[in-house]
C-alpha cells in the first residue's frame, strides 16, 4: 500500500510544575523558599529515515504526544527536562500546518531533523518569586502548555528521473530491465498503482534514480484517475522520460498521447515543462511500429529527438540511458514551491506592529462573559490555583492586560459570571 498524504495530530510536552517548598533559615524565621523549577516539556521532532518509502505507518498512528517535563522538587532542585519525541519520516516528506496550509518543513536528506512542535517551558518554583518584601512566597507556576498542531504530511518522491505516459506503455518493464527494481507488470491498465524506485547504472558507470509512476490519463491534473497522486511526485524530478506506445495496439494515436500527457503536465504545474524531456518510442518490436514512428516524427518536428526502443527485447537502451544521464548531470534542481524560492535569498524586514491584546470577550447564551485567546489561556494554564498568592497574581495580570476594564464596558457587574476555558468565577468590583 502506498500512502502519499495523511493528516495527523502532534502535541509537545507540557512544562513541569514549579514547586512551593520552604526551608528553615537562620535569618528567615518563617522559612526561606526552596521550591525548584519544573523541567521543560519534550519537543516533537521529525527525522528523515532513508529506509522508509511511504507514509503508511501514519494511517494507523494519528497522534504523537511528547512527554511532559518533570515537576520541580524541594531543596531548590529543578525537574528533569523531557526528551524529545523523534518521529521517523521518509525522505521527500513535506510537513504542512493543516489549519493555515503553510509549509513547516521540507525533509529530504537522511538524518535531517525539524522541530515541529516545541515543548512548554517549566513552571517557576517559589524560590524564583522571593523579594525583600515577601521573602517566603507561597506562589509557583504550572508548566507552560506544549505546542499542539494539526498537520498534513505529503510525500513527494526523491527521484532524478520520472517516467510518464499513458497506462501500459511499458514504464514498469523499462524500469525492471535497467535496474534491480521489480515493479508489478501486467497486460492491463493501472498495473502500477504505487510508485517504484530503481537505481539505474549506465554503460559509462554513471548512475541515477528513476521512478516508475502510475500512468496518466486525460484529466489527471484535475484528479481524474490517479491524478494528483502521480503528479505530486514528478515535481521533484530533474528529467522527464516520456514513453509512448508506438505499436498502436491500444487503439490510440501516438501523437495524441504525446500532446495529451504534455497538456496534463502543463495544467498541473507550468514549471514541469521547463524540465528536459526525453521522448521514448517503445514497443518498436511490434508490427506497424516503424510506420507509426515515421508519422509521429513528422508531426512533432525535427526539434524533438525520439529514442526508439523495445523495453521487452532490451533493444536501444544504451543510448537512451546515456542521454538521460547527460541531462541529469547538467540540469539544476528545481525549487519545489514558493517557500523554497522565497527562502533562497532570505530578507528580514523590521516594521512596527501594534501588540495584540491577547484576548477576546463575548457573552454566551448563558449570559456568561467568556474570555478566550492564546495569551490569556496560557497565563490561566500556568497559574497554580492551589495557592492564594498565585490566584492574586493571575488577577493582577488580567487587570494589567485591561480585562477588568473591558468587562465593565460590556456590562459586567458585581457577581457576573466570567469563564475562561472550563473555569468560572464571579466578577468583583
Amino acid at each position: 500500500m502506498f500512502v502519499d498524504q495523511v493528516n495527523i495530530f502532534v502535541k509537545a510536552g507540557d512544562g513541569g510544575k514549579g514547586m512551593v517548598a520552604f526551608r528553615r533559615e537562620k535569618y528567615v524565621p518563617d522559612g526561606g523558599p526552596a521550591g525548584g523549577d519544573g523541567g521543560h516539556g519534550g519537543d516533537v521532532v521529525f527525522e528523515v529515515e532513508e529506509g522508509l518509502r511511504t507514509l503508511v505507518d501514519f494511517r494507523y498512528s494519528k497522534k504523537f504526544i511528547a512527554y511532559d517535563g518533570e515537576k520541580g522538587m524541594s531543596k531548590g532542585m529543578h525537574g528533569r527536562k523531557a526528551k524529545p519525541l523523534i518521529v521517523k519520516v521518509p525522505p521527500g516528506t513535506i510537513v504542512f500546518d493543516a489549519q493555515t496550509d503553510t509549509v513547516i518543513a521540507d525533509l529530504t536528506e537522511h538524518g535531517q531533523q525539524a522541530t515541529i512542535a516545541k515543548g512548554g517551558r517549566g513552571g517557576r518554583g517559589n524560590c524564583r518569586f522571593a523579594t525583600p518584601a515577601n521573602p517566603a512566597p507561597e506562589i509557583a507556576e504550572n508548566g507552560e502548555p506544549g505546542q499542539e498542531r494539526e498537520l498534513r504530511l505529503e510525500l513527494k518522491l526523491l527521484a532524478d528521473v520520472g517516467l510518464v505516459g499513458f497506462p501500459s506503455v511499458g514504464k514498469s518493464t523499462l524500469l525492471s530491465v535497467v535496474s534491480s527494481a521489480r515493479p508489478k507488470i501486467g497486460a492491463y491498465h493501472f498495473t502500477t498503482i504505487t510508485p517504484n524506485l530503481g537505481v539505474v547504472k549506465t554503460a559509462d558507470d554513471r548512475s541515477f534514480v528513476m521512478a516508475d509512476l502510475p500512468g496518466l490519463i486525460e484529466g489527471a491534473s484535475q484528479g481524474v484517475g490517479l491524478g494528483h497522486q502521480f503528479l505530486r511526485h514528478i515535481e521533484r524530478t530533474k528529467v522527464i522520460v516520456h514513453m509512448i506506445d508506438m505499436s498502436g495496439m491500444e487503439g490510440r494515436d501516438p501523437f495524441e498521447d504525446y500532446t495529451t500527457i504534455n497538456r496534463e503536465l502543463e495544467s498541473y504545474n507550468l514549471r514541469l515543462l521547463e524540465r528536459p524531456q526525453v521522448v521514448v518510442a517503445n514497443k518498436m518490436d511490434m508490427p506497424d511500429a516503424e510506420e507509426h514512428l515515421e508519422e509521429f516524427k513528422k508531426k512533432v518536428g525535427d526539434d524533438v529527438k525520439v529514442f526508439p526502443i523495445s523495453a521487452l527485447a532490451q533493444d536501444g537502451l544504451r543510448n537512451l540511458l546515456i542521454e538521460v544521464a547527460n541531462f541529469v548531470d547538467t540540469t539544476p534542481e528545481f525549487p519545489l514551491d514558493e517557500l523554497e524560492e522565497k527562502t533562497a535569498t532570505p530578507r528580514v524586514v523590521y516594521r512596527y506592529e501594534k501588540e495584540e491584546k491577547g484576548y477576546q470577550i463575548h457573552i454566551d447564551e448563558y449570559e456568561r462573559f467568556v474570555i478566550t485567546g492564546p495569551r490569556i489561556e496560557k497565563l490561566f494554564k500556568m497559574t497554580n490555583f492551589d495557592h492564594d498568592e498565585s490566584i492574586k497574581r493571575f488577577a493582577r495580570q488580567m487587570r494589567q492586560m485591561g480585562v477588568d476594564d473591558d468587562l465593565r464596558k460590556l456590562g459586567a457587574e458585581d457577581g457576573s459570571v466570567v469563564a475562561i476555558l472550563d473555569f468560572e468565577f464571579e466578577f468583583v468590583e
